[in-house]
């Protein structure tokens, strides 16, 4: 060691006798270097080259630097400028000491001239290495299965730096995401006190521009994901490096980059990086080759993109469909709902892949199916039927939880699974323990949403066990939470006391009508008001509510068709009246007051003559196909309520399609609304009286 050590002072003493006593050059710190070389003697420079040309330091002290020459040198009478360099390793015996950015001259022997070269390389006493301390590099998978935390990987990085450094990040991210949620937690604060830490932040900003664009991005993807902010130099740096060499993207860093942009919140930069990724989408498309890649695309690409490029990725879909997977199929509707593309062709032919395939599809990929169905308005009875049919007749392996998710699914597109629901019913019966009070609110939704237990024959069970799991709640729910399952109550027909009477408290009502949601909360209070007045129950308290009076819905234009159709059937429109409001809030299309034979449809004149108790009121609905089950005409649980109120008014209900009417022409449409306002009896009278008029 000491011979070493005496080899190395000699050495430097003589290169410190090479230097010329004149000023031969200037020295520049960081950034600074100046391709200019000032000489005060060539007799002295000739002598220098001499001397250096017979020392071999230079070449023993760089021996792995290498020079990157510029496309800006000069030369001018023998002397040539070369305003880059850099050094892999710096060689020598022990570590040396240098600063940040060093300056030095060499000699080009091929040519007599001298050539001053900069030497752009950051170094420390860490940084600089002798070859047998070298580290190996190390992978990030090799990372991952060696260490247990985060800061065992900072721990690695601190005893010997290797490159790149994306392998770390991407390692502490796959170690992060085998955690817990109060295990990350906790390893992410130790991660930001590690002293290591904000050193490999700074060797990742210093080696982005020259690490594979593919470790860029999924260094980029670790460090978001690990919840670094997003407006720290680090990430804000390498998202404008990420920007600058785009280009470089292939099929991997296309599909790395969707991923990255989908986790990353909007901000100037991304937006930048948002627009750059979709030119070079447009450009790209179609050497896209793997399915998953144009999927990942199609999915980060954005709902605001241009109409143009999604139909261009809509083509470059379809022609791949021969190579789609019953993977690539099950997630094309996810894709396709993520950049708002209806595409009728491609979810037409993946809805056969999945329904030819659905044996083992998971309960998660159909309710994503369902939710992407919805968010597109893509409505394939046949797709919904074929999963709501797989999961009844399997429905003893799927846990409580998941088929309520994939009911709730169904509910908000408007479909009743009837055999599904059936099944579920009677396991409720049976397990009524199994329900949470979330469970409960969700369930006693969906079942009088969809109106299904009008006609089921264990109802009765069915609303007990929901009303006395309800009322084991009580002492902890909501308010809110409270009138919501009152009012699935209401819908259905059922009123238990406890709940109800727990709802009317004082502080209960005062609570609803002060909160955010108060227009909804009157609503439903309303409606419960009108359910304990009108429908058959029995309380024997007096209802008080005070509740502030709804704000009336502006008056909608009537069915131009139904109007004319009711003017030549009646004689006139003196014989029926227009958008008709009844308590609480309900909306009637058109009123028609006949005698209780209904043989014949009294004139508004004759009405105020005639005694209330010789009048049969009939109320004209007009509906669309919302207001039914998708696929049937079996009515929600709002319209099913509303004829239940409105019979017990005193109305005779006849509900008219929309969608039925604008179909027919007027002579069927005059028969179908004779049929329905008319007697048997009455049929052949008002055929004449149409007739005449």
């Amino acid at each position: 060691m000491n011979n070493k050590a005496g080899s190395l002072l000699w050495n430097l003493k003589q290169f410190r006798t090479l230097v010329p006593t004149s000023r031969t050059m200037r020295l520049y710190p960081l950034g600074l270097c100046k391709p200019k070389i000032v000489c005060s003697d060539w007799n002295t420079l000739n002598d220098f080259h001499k001397r250096i040309q017979s020392s071999g330091i230079i070449r023993y002290l760089f021996k792995d630097a290498f020079i990157l020459k510029s496309d800006v040198g000069f030369q001018k009478k023998g002397i040539s400028t070369v305003t880059t360099l850099r050094i892999d390793r710096l060689r020598c015996a022990r570590r040396l000491s240098f600063d940040s950015k060093q300056s030095l001259v060499s000699v080009d022997e091929s040519n007599d001239g001298l050539k001053k070269v900069n030497f752009h390389h950051e170094v420390s006493n860490e940084d600089v290495l002798n070859n047998e301390t070298k580290p190996n590099r190390i992978s990030n998978s090799t990372l991952s299965k060696e260490c247990n935390s985060l800061s065992d990987v900072l721990d690695t990085f601190s005893k010997a730096p290797t490159f790149p450094s994306s392998n770390y990040f991407t390692a502490m991210w796959t170690i992060a995401k085998r955690l817990s949620d109060e295990q990350k937690r906790f390893e992410k604060q130790l991660m930001f006190n590690h002293p290591a830490f904000n050193q490999l932040c700074e060797h990742m900003m210093r080696e982005a521009k020259i690490m594979q664009y593919k470790y860029l991005l999924f260094s980029l993807h670790a460090i978001v994901k690990l919840g670094i902010p997003q407006n720290t130099l680090l990430v804000q740096t390498l998202l404008r490096v990420t920007q600058e060499r785009i280009n470089e993207c292939d099929d991997v860093c296309l599909s790395v980059l969707s991923t990255v942009l989908e986790a990353m919140e909007p901000c100037r930069n991304v937006h930048v990086l948002q627009a750059g990724f979709r030119m070079l989408v447009d450009q790209q498309v179609w050497k896209i080759e793997d399915v998953l890649t144009l999927q990942a695309v199609m999915k980060c690409i954005g709902k605001d993109a241009p109409n143009a490029l999604k139909r261009k990725l809509e083509m470059k879909a379809l022609k791949e469909l021969d190579r789609f997977s019953v993977v690539n199929s099950q997630h094309m509707f996810e894709v396709l709902a993520a950049m708002n593309h209806r595409s009728l062709i491609l979810l037409n032919e993946c809805s056969k892949m999945v329904l030819g395939n659905i044996h083992g599809c998971p309960l998660k990929i159909m309710i994503n199916i369902l939710q992407s169905c919805k968010d597109l308005r893509y409505y394939n009875l046949d797709l919904f039927k074929g999963l709501a049919d797989y999961v009844a007749t399997t429905f003893d392996i799927w846990k409580f939880k998941k088929v309520l998710f994939l009911l709730i699914s169904f509910e908000n597109l408007g479909f009743q699974p009837v055999d599904l629901m059936d099944l579920f019913m009677k396991r409720i019966i049976e397990e009524p323990e199994s329900l949470s009070m979330k469970s409960i609110i969700s369930i006693l939704h969906v079942y009088s949403t969809l109106n299904h237990i009008y006609k089921c024959q264990n109802k009765e069970q069915f609303l007990e066990v929901m009303a006395s799991a309800l009322t084991g709640y009580l002492h902890c729910i909501s308010s809110k939470n409270l009138l919501d399952a009152v009012y699935s109550f209401c819908l259905m027909n059922y009123f238990p006391l406890a709940p109800i009477n727990r709802l009317l408290q004082k502080n209960v009502i005062h609570e609803l009508l002060t909160s955010d949601d108060m227009g909804k909360n009157v609503h439903k209070l309303h409606i419960l008001d009108t359910c304990l007045k009108l429908d058959d129950i029995v309380y024997h308290k007096d209802i008080d509510l005070s509740l502030p009076q709804l704000p009336q819905e502006p008056p909608s234009l009537p069915n131009a068709k139904v109007t004319k159709v009711l003017s030549s059937l009646l004689g006139g429109e003196g014989h029926f009246s227009k958008n008709v409001y009844l308590p609480p809030n309900y909306h009637i299309d058109f009123e028609i007051r006949m005698d209780t034979n209904r043989n014949q449809a009294l004139s508004l004149s004759d009405v105020d003559a005639t005694s209330v108790t010789d009048i049969q009121r009939v109320a004209v609905l007009c509906v669309p196909k919302s207001a039914y089950c998708l696929g049937s005409s079996h009515p929600r649980g709002f319209l099913a309520m509303k004829m239940r109120h409105l019979n017990a008014m005193g109305f005779r209900v006849i509900l008219v399609n929309n969608w039925e009417m604008d179909k027919l022409e007027m002579e069927d449409a005059v028969t179908f609304l004779k049929t329905k306002i008319y007697s048997v009896e009455a049929l052949p009278a008002a055929a004449v009286n149409l007739q005449s008029t």
